[in-house]
This record gives structure tokens, sequence and C-alpha cells, in this order.
């Protein structure tokens, strides 16, 4: 069995429908983990009518295997001014690495974690277990 038939693939109709069923919390922004959590995050700041940042940090490879010890910042940042309340979005989190340093970087505001599967405050497909085809990767050879 090849690697990509070992993965489910997940359709962008069943993360809008789980977003839209979703009971997220008030907030002022969302902020996405690029580049797995953009396209996640865009549909959730849509959803709820809020304005998007894009947080570039970067942990694994195509291949899903860690490329540093810790996850990097890999773009320019700039936090938002006021702090506030945020939902930080990205597609996966297994060891939660991205989103500690999403967190420190964040440190000003109260932040609400969301993710399509692994842990986080909010599980949008709790019930996938294996690797995903998500809508916006390329599939991995």
């Amino acid at each position: 069995m090849s690697q990509i038939a070992a993965r489910q693939t997940v359709t962008l109709d069943r993360i809008a429908g789980a977003i839209r069923s979703a009971p997220l919390p008030d907030a002022d922004r969302v902020v996405g983990i690029g580049s797995g959590g953009i396209v996640p995050a865009t549909l959730i700041a849509f959803h709820l009518d809020l304005p998007l940042s894009i947080l570039w940090l970067n942990y694994r490879d195509r291949q899903n295997r860690p490329r540093y010890a810790d996850p990097k910042l890999i773009a320019q940042w700039a936090p938002p001014s006021d702090g506030g309340t945020l939902l930080l979005v990205d597609d996966v989190s297994v060891s939660g690495k991205t989103l500690a340093t999403a967190r420190k970087l964040l440190e000003d505001s109260h932040i609400t974690t969301v993710v399509m599967k692994g842990r986080a405050d909010y599980v949008m497909l709790p019930g996938i277990e294996t690797c995903v085809n998500w809508p916006w990767s390329e599939p991995t050879q």
C-alpha cells in the first residue's frame, strides 16, 4: 500500500461544515500558522467575519518529519498591536511544538487554539486518526 493510499482524503465541504457547526468562542482576530493553517484560518476568519493574520512558522518537511529541533519563524512577524483575543489556527497539531512557539510570539494576547485534527482547544475533525490528504496540500510522493 502506498503512502498516499494510506491517507484519508478530506473535502473542503466537510471542513467548512465542521467550522460552521463548531461553537467557536468570540475573538478579535484569527491567526493562521503558515503554511498548513492558512486555508483553515481563512475559512474560520470568513465564517466569523474577523480579520486574518498569517504567522509563518516551519517545523516539518513535506514528508511530515521534523525539519528542525524547534519550529522556526520563517518570515517577519508583527503581532497585533492591541493583543486581544485570538483564534490560533493550524491544520494539524501532533507534538504541540508549533502551537507552543506561536503562543510565545503572541504572549500579549488571549489565545484559543483551533486545529483540523490533533490536539488543541478546538478540534474540527476529531475522529480522524490517519494522515490526511488536505485539499490545499500536494499529495506526498
